[in-house]
């Protein structure tokens, strides 16, 4: 139990246990483990509530169904996950600009999370543009 509560963990070893869960996944559904089809579907769930009306007229909506399947449910693990490392470590505290960034461009947290949420639509383009 004490490896839970280090502040890191050997790359190794993470890297090592993440490859033993995706041999797992493809094992268990045939399926590579990811995230960026159930942001799309969250995204869709979203609009099924404001919009039903669009959603189901929607060609990738018809490909890909909005729908709690067990990649949403990985996604929302790996949020738990995370919050019970941070608890763990004693790590659980938010920093809106982390000492790095703010030695490189300043204390702005406008600034922080316009390039935080411009690096998402960025790596989302990316992700939904290689299909997954």
């Amino acid at each position: 139990m004490d490896v839970l509560r280090q502040k890191t963990w050997s790359p190794y070893i993470a890297g090592a246990l993440a490859g033993l869960l995706l041999v797992l996944s493809v094992f268990l559904t045939g399926k590579f483990y990811g995230a960026s089809t159930t942001f799309v579907r969250a995204a869709g769930f979203v609009e099924q509530a404001v919009a039903p009306e669009k959603v189901a007229g929607m060609e990738y909506f018809l490909k890909e169904k909005v729908k709690v399947d067990w990649q949403f449910l990985f996604v929302v693990g790996v949020l738990f996950g995370a919050m019970a490392s941070a608890w763990l470590s004693k790590e659980a505290k938010a920093v809106p600009v982390p000492p790095m960034w703010e030695s490189r461009f300043g204390p702005s947290r406008a600034r922080r999370w316009a390039a935080a949420f411009l690096g998402g639509i960025v790596l989302m383009f990316g992700a939904r543009l290689a299909d997954g």
